[in-house]
This record gives structure tokens, C-alpha cells and sequence, in this order.
């Protein structure tokens, strides 16, 4: 017997894992080295990471909910 919740395409899901992961990750990266690049320059350790930190957690969450609205629009025009 299949399964019915088996995804049919695999290399989908797996390029929407990576692209999660990439839309968590950079932002969060960018954002903590550029805020430390900032603090060294200016002196104003950890201030402007820990913004940095905030600043590419919150663009990274907005960039997941876009991606994951648009790929859940998608699978509901399929049905």
C-alpha cells in the first residue's frame, strides 16, 4: 500500500529545506559580523552586533514567511 502523504517530488522539498536554512542563516550571519565590524570601527562593542543579531534574525523570518507563502500558494493551486 503507498503511502498518500508521500512527498512526490523529492528534490522540491529538499530545495525548499536548503532554501529555509540559507534565509535563516545569512541574514543572521551578515547582520552579527557586520554589527562587530561596526562595533570595532566605532568602539561601541556589543551594541551594534547585538542589533546586527536582531536585525538578520527578523529579515531572515521575513524571507522564510515569503518563500513558505509562496510555496504554500503554489501547492494549493495544484489541487
Amino acid at each position: 500500500m503507498a503511502d498518500k502523504h508521500k512527498s512526490p517530488k523529492p528534490f522540491q522539498s529538499a530545495a525548499l529545506t536548503s532554501a529555509v536554512l540559507s534565509y535563516l542563516v545569512g541574514p543572521l550571519l551578515i547582520g552579527i559580523f557586520a554589527g562587530r565590524w561596526l562595533d570595532d570601527k566605532w568602539g561601541t562593542s556589543p551594541f551594534l552586533m547585538i542589533i546586527g543579531l536582531l536585525a538578520g534574525l527578523a529579515a531572515g523570518v521575513y524571507g522564510v514567511t515569503r518563500l513558505l507563502e509562496h510555496y504554500l500558494k503554489d501547492g494549493d493551486d495544484r489541487k
